[in-house]
């Protein structure tokens, strides 16, 4: 495909969704307003993010494949002259992934959405926020300059802050707070570091400062590179999340509707990922190198405590949510994705990205299952969801309760699912690091990593016992019939089914985007 037209779709991407926030607010059009004006504006945002997905394939449907290193379909004008800002905009095979994933999930949500509204104020504002939202993340993956990178980031917290406290559950307010103060903490302390970079580089083009080496080592002191570094890794550690950076995430995803903590999980948490593999390992490569093992070592600590956190939240009288045990083994997996980064490899960057997809995918589903279960039980709470009242749904509704032991054994890294492929690539790369990192440490890493794989295994199969089998009580009495998966509930959640099983069985899809892509920004290494 022309890269004019490429570079018009991708400019349509990002805009589109803006624009559809502000259509929002309006009146709906004659013909148009359904049976009620609620109705309109859901199936308004249902209409826009179709649109957003059906032109990002169409995008990655005339990406370059054979390519996928070189940043396509790119827009570089001058915006502010006098800080040289300029409005840039291109993609390559590691942003393609994620801008497709977020337009997937935020159209599942507004589906979801359309049928299921979460209870709060009114719909005219969830939906414009919801596609403020997904502007601000296709923005984040799409932008190449620094501090259009910056205000793309800081774009998605408003939305979710008011997601969370407005439409949330029990404690939401709290939990909104919390969020957006570590989330905007963090920011301030990142666009510190940017505007070292740029200011030092001269330029905030993240391409020039990526690939011309000699422009980047000439500016860039390693004094330089450390500190920025530093402060733009711990805006970027606070929203991945990094241990012991995370203890915002877990009551933001407790309070939050079920679509905000697809969302958050799906695609708000990769943002920092991304930004490690976008700035920090290209832009400050001797910083990184530095940092490297320190970054490690809080990557396999997140591993261990995102799963001891878990396992107690399962065992039996706990007292332990659901979604909580969710968000917690986020921070787990978010550990295999830093630990990849870490190793400086091609192998554990591409480890590294590959677990992003996936994680998208499977913890997605996963918050789709559980509030499909608190829509039914009106609670997330495992021990009443297994108790002698509880779900037990393999009996009561077959249908969910396989879904949520297949979203599970894809969790915990089933060979033949996607979740397989990220953590072994991660863990291969940790196993052999890149050359001047000390192997002794990382080899320690890797044997730490890989029990946190059994400790995985171990709190989502207690889960999965407990919810879709109940206690003994439960299991030998009679079960009355649950509501099983209803249809926009099948719509909405197939298409994540379908792509767990395709990364799964076919893994070179997703390897051959990004795997040229990522020895460009490392060098060639």
């Amino acid at each position: 495909m022309n890269d004019t037209v490429l570079q018009y779709l991708l400019v349509a991407v990002v805009l589109l969704p803006l624009l559809g926030a502000g259509g929002a607010l309006l009146p709906a059009p004659p013909g148009l307003k359904g049976k009620n004006p609620d109705q309109a504006v859901l199936r308004h945002g249902v209409t826009i993010t179709g649109a957003v997905l059906a032109l990002t394939i169409a995008l990655a449907a005339g990406f370059d494949h054979g390519h996928p290193a070189k940043m396509q379909a790119s827009t570089d004008i001058s915006w502010i002259p006098a800080l040289g800002i300029r409005i840039h905009l291109g993609i390559d095979g590691i942003s393609l992934p994620l801008l497709v994933l977020t337009a997937l999930l935020t159209f599942l949500c507004a589906l979801y959405s359309y049928f299921k509204m979460p209870e709060g104020p009114s719909p005219k504002a969830f939906v414009a926020l919801l596609l403020l939202l997904e502007s601000g993340t296709l923005a984040t993956f799409a932008v190449l300059d620094l501090m259009l990178f910056f205000l793309a980031f800081e774009m998605v917290l408003i939305p979710m802050y008011f997601l969370i406290a407005r439409w949330g559950g029990a404690g939401r307010e709290r939990s909104a707070l919390r969020f957006i103060l570590y989330t905007l903490l963090g920011s301030v302390i990142m666009l510190l570091g940017l505007l070292l970079i740029g200011l030092k580089a001269g330029t905030f083009d993240m391409v020039a400062l990526a690939t011309d080496s000699s422009h980047a080592g000439r500016h860039l002191s390693h004094t330089t590179q450390l500190i920025a570094a530093l402060a733009i890794g711990l805006g970027l550690a606070i929203k991945a999340p990094m241990w012991p950076l995370h203890s915002w995430l877990p009551d933001a995803h407790t309070s939050a509707p079920t679509v905000g903590s697809v969302l958050l999980a799906g695609v708000l948490l990769k943002m920092g990922t991304y930004g490690f593999v976008r700035i920090v390992l290209p832009i400050t490569p001797g910083a990184a190198h530095t940092y490297a093992p320190y970054l490690a070592a809080f990557a396999v600590i997140g591993i261990i405590y995102g799963s001891l956190a878990c396992l107690a939240l399962a065992r039996g009288g706990s007292g332990g949510d659901l979604k909580r045990l969710i968000a917690y083994s986020s921070v787990g997996h978010m550990g295999f994705v830093l630990l990849g980064i870490a190793s400086l490899t091609a192998t554990g960057v591409n480890g590294a990205l590959f677990a992003n997809i996936a994680h998208g995918l499977i913890t997605g589903l996963l918050f789709f299952l559980v509030g499909a279960l608190k829509d039914r039980y009106g609670t997330s709470d495992l021990d009443t969801l297994a108790g002698h009242t509880g779900a037990a749904l393999y009996g009561k509704a077959p249908r969910l309760g396989g879904l949520l032991a297949f979203a599970a054994v894809a969790s915990l890294g089933l060979p033949g699912l996607a979740g397989f492929w990220g953590e072994m690539l991660a863990m291969f790369g940790a196993f052999k690091p890149a050359a001047g990192l000390h192997r002794g440490a990382y080899l320690t890493f890797t044997a730490i990593a890989a029990f946190g794989t059994l400790l995985t295994a171990a709190y989502l199969l207690v889960v999965v016992r407990r919810v879709n089998m109940g206690e003994r009580e439960t299991a030998d009495a009679p079960q009355p019939v649950l509501a099983d998966i209803q249809t926009y509930e099948f719509a909405a959640w197939t298409p994540l089914v379908a792509l767990t099983v395709l990364a799964g069985l076919w893994p070179a899809v997703l390897l051959g985007l990004t795997d040229p892509a990522v020895r460009t920004l490392l060098g060639g290494n």
